[in-house]
């Protein structure tokens, strides 16, 4: 089994994520369209700012997910992150979806100080929403016909992660 490692999206990774967003799965369990252009990720990659932090995974090489977190700006949500994320059709269930995101409850967490993470969720998403429970995450809500999917309405859970009260490092002995 090959090596997931994960890294900062570069913009030499447009047409990998171009192609990955164009598989089934990633479109129809996201909010994004299928047929997007080059262009579109093109400017996502370069209007990243440092609120917007955008992962891939990679094996040998070849991305094969993605993970965006969005920390919020305004001062009463400023300890607040959203994540979105896809996985490659054909790499799903192999591991990917784990190693983004704890790659980002570990930049969340331990270098942003975020408190609180925030997802959305298809309801009918069953493998998205254990691997969310798995890292902490737990359905606040459900909101009804939320997105549009092959000409149907579709539901979605809220899903969020907590981490109460600072946390202080003990010094060494």
């Amino acid at each position: 089994r090959s090596k997931i490692e994960v890294r900062a999206a570069e913009l030499s990774d447009v047409e990998a994520l171009t192609r990955l967003y164009a598989n089934r799965n990633a479109y129809s369990q996201t909010l994004q369209l299928p047929f997007q252009s080059l262009e579109v990720w093109r400017k996502r990659l370069t209007h990243n700012d440092d609120r917007q932090h955008t992962l891939v995974a990679t094996v040998a090489g070849d991305v094969v997910g993605n993970l965006g977190l969005t920390r919020f700006t305004r001062p009463r949500r400023a300890h607040v992150g959203k994540i979105g994320m896809a996985v490659r059709d054909d790499w799903q269930g192999k591991g990917v979806g784990s190693a983004l995101l704890a790659a980002a409850v570990e930049l969340a967490d331990n270098w942003l100080g975020l408190r609180r993470l925030e997802l959305s969720v298809y309801t009918d998403n069953a493998r998205a929403i254990a691997l969310y429970r798995k890292f902490g995450f737990e359905v606040e809500g459900t909101h009804r016909a939320d997105a549009l999917r092959d000409g149907q309405y579709v539901d979605s859970f809220s899903m969020a992660r907590l981490i109460e009260g600072p946390r202080i490092i003990q010094p060494r002995k």
